[in-house]
Formats: structure tokens, sequence, C-alpha cells
């Protein structure tokens, strides 16, 4: 049970737990990440493009009932100096509430996403994950208390058991024949696994709701978050959006497993880095020097592990399409490279998101979302006039030309380190650029995926470690990043290096 006042403070342990956290959170999603891949695997041997495109084209619309379902208010609790269990108990029956109304929305609303698709089978799939907007939103503040308190290992437990649980379901349904209806009860069941691991981990009930207490700020500040989410949601499905409405379903479902194989165990993997940053920036905001190390280490993580995962598909997105969609899907290999490029910007200035809800500056987020979905829709919008492929082209393209402008604009409000964070990021594109086209090359001197699969692995390996031998500023990236994990191992100290 938390106590009444439960206030955030920065102790001399704080580095130990935020790394210890770290590795446990990634360790629980790169399980999670396995599962999400297993089922891709799995399921696209068991359904088909057209079962996938459906379920895409009901995601892609109401799917934008979870943020505000959400509201940003699990944000705000994490963020918060000071939160009573009083308040605590309204934003959970806020959220709850909302999530029940958008389900009922949702379950009334289906016949219009069908008419928008011309898909009558829209129709039964809306109203089936109507459900998850409750089951979401009774999950959202347990979450956010475990979350907030650090308990990084129930968290993870709940996060790798709930998809897990919804992938058996989405296979025991597939196997007996029941297509779209697979995915449905996937994401149906994951929904309720997430929600009654809450309570079970976060070990509290909430109370009945009472006003007085002092909830402006909260809501406040998930406003503001809020707006920032609806565009950002509106600019990241904008592709799936206009694939569906011009190409139809076949060409989406292929789009749509080619953007699961990569982009959802990315955003895995990426969202662990928030869970952990959030409450450490929280405590560090008044001192920023620590503040500003914390997010370049933070970004340096990022880069000598996503990015450079994601220079590998890059160079292997061939062989990779063939041995885990088979052949009927061989159409997603450029659109698994394009996605892949895109992800390594995303990556780099994933770091502007913890700093902006650390400080509290969603208003500042929210206009610089604006800009960046701008772009995005823009690229997105035209690239479709080359058919799917260009719009893959368009997602790739936006987040390289944002990816400067995003870091220029954090730096002007808060304590972080521009140079050192441009200069981190441009190092690690060229550098992993390079493994990237090294690990292609050699993937091209054999036939068989699984040859090619072990060339491109031994193509980037080479390239990096001749990076590593030639310069002696990604040794010094490597032994930083290493020491993060000897932090949570009690190897070192807590306490950050001086920057570069």
């Amino acid at each position: 049970m938390a106590d009444d006042d439960d206030v955030l403070q920065a102790g001399p342990a704080l580095g130990k737990r935020a790394a210890r956290g770290a590795i446990v959170t990634v360790g629980s999603q790169v399980v999670r990440m396995a599962v999400q891949v297993g089922g891709v695997v799995v399921l696209a041997h068991l359904l088909t493009p057209h079962d996938y495109g459906l379920v895409a084209m009901a995601l892609a619309v109401v799917g934008i009932g979870d943020l505000f379902r959400d509201f940003g208010l699990s944000s705000a609790a994490i963020q918060a100096q000071r939160l009573t269990r009083q308040q605590r108990d309204n934003l959970f029956w806020l959220n709850t509430g909302i999530g029940a109304l958008l389900g009922v929305l949702a379950f009334a609303c289906a016949p219009l996403v069908a008419a928008l698709y011309d898909e009558p089978d829209l129709v039964p799939i809306t109203r089936g994950l109507a459900l998850t907007f409750l089951l979401n939103g009774m999950a959202t503040q347990y979450r956010a208390h475990l979350t907030r308190h650090m308990r990084f290992a129930q968290l993870a437990a709940v996060d790798v058991a709930s998809p897990l649980l919804g992938l058996v379901a989405g296979i025991v349904l597939a196997v007996s024949g029941a297509g779209w209806w697979a995915l449905v009860g996937q994401q149906v069941m994951t929904a309720a696994t997430l929600a009654a691991g809450g309570v079970i981990a976060a070990r509290w009930l909430p109370r009945r709701p009472r006003r007085g207490e002092p909830m402006a700020g909260l809501v406040r500040f998930g406003w503001n978050l809020l707006g920032t989410q609806l565009v950002g949601y509106a600019s990241n499905n904008v592709d799936s959006l206009t694939i569906g409405l011009r190409f139809g379903a076949q060409p989406l479902g292929v789009y749509n497993r080619a953007f699961t194989l990569l982009m959802q165990p990315l955003t895995q993997l990426r969202a662990p880095s928030t869970t952990v940053a959030l409450p450490v920036l929280s405590r560090l905001r008044d001192q920023p020097e620590r503040f500003g190390e914390f997010v370049r280490r933070g970004q340096l993580a990022l880069a000598y592990t996503l990015v450079a995962g994601l220079a590998f598909v890059i160079a292997a997105a061939g062989p990779l399409t063939s041995i885990l969609l088979g052949p009927q899907w061989l159409g997603a290999e450029p659109l698994l490279r394009f996605l892949a490029a895109a992800g390594v910007f995303q990556t780099l200035a994933y770091v502007g998101y913890w700093v902006y809800l650390a400080t509290g500056l969603t208003n500042v987020l929210l206009r610089y979302t604006l800009v960046s979905a701008s772009i995005r829709i823009t690229c997105v919008l035209v690239g479709s006039i080359w058919g799917v492929v260009g719009v893959a082209a368009g997602y790739a393209v936006a987040p390289m030309l944002a990816w400067p402008l995003s870091l220029w604009w954090v730096a002007r409000h808060t304590p972080v380190p521009l140079r050192a964070l441009l200069s981190g990021g441009t190092r690690a594109v060229v550098m992993f650029g390079s493994c990237a086209l090294a690990g292609w090359a050699a993937s091209t001197l054999v036939t068989g995926a699984w040859a090619q699969l072990a060339l491109a692995l031994v193509g980037v390996g080479a390239a990096f470690a001749l990076w590593y031998l030639t310069v002696p500023r990604v040794r010094k990236d490597l032994s930083e990043v290493a020491s993060v994990v000897h932090t949570a191992r009690g190897t070192r100290s807590a306490a950050p290096a001086p920057a570069a």
C-alpha cells in the first residue's frame, strides 16, 4: 500500500536503481519482442494479408480512442512531485470512466468505420476491439503506480505475460479457423491480462472518487500531453490510412506485417527507456549538469543497442522477410528496409520525449509535434504517388528531416547538451549506416536466405569492428554504455561521468 503522501526524491542510490531498472525492463522487453516477432511469424502462416489488412483498418481509426482513454494522466501521475492517494484514486476512476465511454462510442460507431473503407467485416471487428478501451482504462493508473515507484520487476512480469497470453489466444483461434477474429481475440486477451496483472502487482484497490483534491495541475499536464499524442497519432497513422483508403486491404496487410515485424518491437524496446528515464529525470530537474548528462548517456545507450540492431535489419531485410514471413509476404522487403531507416532517426530523437515529460513542458512538446506531424504527413502523402513503397519511403524521410530540429527545439527550453547530442547521433548514423551497407553488400555474394542472413551479420560485425579499432571516440562511447551495466551490478559508482 502506498503512502498517503507520495513524494519524488532524488537520493544517492538513484543512479543505481535506474540502471538496475533499465536492465530489468530492457530484458523483459527483449522477451516481449521475441513474443511479438514469434507471433508475427506464426500468425503470418495461419492468416492472410487480407485478414491483417481488415484489423489494421479498424485499429487505425479506433486506436485514436486509446489516447483519450489515457488522457496523458499516466505520465502526469509518474512525473508529479507529490501525489496523494486520493489523487491516485481519482485518476483511476477518471481513466476507467473515459475508457468505458470510449468503448460504448466505438461499439456504436462501428458501422461508420465500415462505411469509411467500404468493408462490412469492420463492424464486428470494431465492436470486438471496443472492449479493450475499458480494460486499458482500468490498467492505466496501476501501471503508472508501478513506474512511479520504480517497481520495474513487477512491471516487467506484467509486460511479458500479457502479450504472451494474447498470442496464445490468437494462435488457438487462428488454428480453429477463426480468421480475423484471431487478431481481435489476441488484442482483447492482451488487454485483459494487462489489467489483471496491474492490480495484482500494484496491490491496491481504488476508493470512491472524492471532490476537493487538487486535480487541476494533473489534468492540465494530461490535456497538453493528449494534444501532443493526438497530433502524433494522426501523423503516425497517416501511412495506414492512406494505404487503406487508396490501395485496399491486401496492400495494407502486407505493409502492416512489415510495420508490425519492425516498429512494434522497436516501440516495445524504446518504451522501457521512458519507464526508467521519466522518474529519474523528474528527480534531477534541479540539477542541470546531471540532468543533461543522463540524457546524453541515454542517447548513447539507444544508439549502440537499438540503432545497431536497425542497421542489421536494413542490411538483411530480404532474407529476414523470406525466413520470417514466407513467400506470400515478399512485397514487405523494401517496406521493412525503409521502416528500419525511419526507426533509426526516431530512436535518436526519443530522448527529447523523456525531457519534455520529466520537466512538465507538454505545451512545448505539443508545439513541436505539430511541426513534426506536418513534415510526416506531407512526406507520406507525396510518397503515396509511387504506391505503397513510396508511402514507406516518405515515412522514412520525415524523421530524417525532423531529427536535428527536434534536438534544437528541446535545447531551447531545457538544459540538454545540444552539441553533444547532435555529434553523438551523427556519429551513430554514419557508423551504423556504413555497417548496414557492408552487411547488405556481403549478403549479395550468396544465394539462399539463411546464407544471406549469416553474411549480412558478418558484414555488419566486421564494419563495426573496424570502427571500434580505428576511432577512439567509438571506444569511449562503448565504455560509457557499458558503465550502465556495471552500475546495475553494483560495480561502479552511480555518479555520472563528466561529459565529453
